[in-house]
């Protein structure tokens, strides 16, 4: 398998690599000392952001971070990063709903949640699944593959 089609496949990779009862879905009330570890962390790229410092975002994101966006296309750590300085929507500064939060083991956590995403283009938001994979290098927590899916429009 070539590093890129292993990259695009570590979400999938960490799922079959658990076994099947090491994780639960836990609420985000319920996920423990280790789920509200991965919150906090969450929670800090507002504040990098508005701080526009890209050395601090680069280090929240593994070296081999991919994100596939709905439209199928695929951004590295660094297309990520110019995303947040430039202030695109993206999901990891977007209101959520729905959040579950699934404790693999110490070291990885895997989030899921609906957020609105603004369509720059279209001037109007879409909901979006959404799922991001977090694990724990050198004792720090770090984003390491995250995907996002376009929600059918409900009328």
């Amino acid at each position: 398998m070539t590093r890129r089609r292993l990259l695009h496949a570590l979400p999938l990779l960490v799922l079959a690599a658990t076994p099947a009862l090491a994780h639960e879905t836990l609420a985000m009330a319920e996920a423990g000392p280790i789920g509200d570890e991965v919150l906090a962390f969450r929670g800090r790229f507002a504040t990098v952001v508005a701080a526009r410092d890209a050395g601090a975002l680069r280090d929240m994101y593994t070296q081999s971070f991919t994100h596939t966006h709905g439209s199928g296309r695929v951004d590295g750590r660094d297309a990520r990063v110019g995303q947040l300085l430039a202030g695109d929507p993206v999901i990891e500064t977007a209101r959520v709903s729905d959040m579950s939060v699934r404790v693999l083991s110490r070291e990885t956590v895997i989030l899921s949640a609906v957020s609105p995403i603004r369509s720059v283009a279209e001037g109007r938001d879409y909901d979006f699944r959404w799922m991001q994979v977090y694990v724990r290098l050198g004792g720090q927590w770090h984003l390491a593959a995250s995907q996002a899916t376009r929600l059918p429009a409900t009328t």
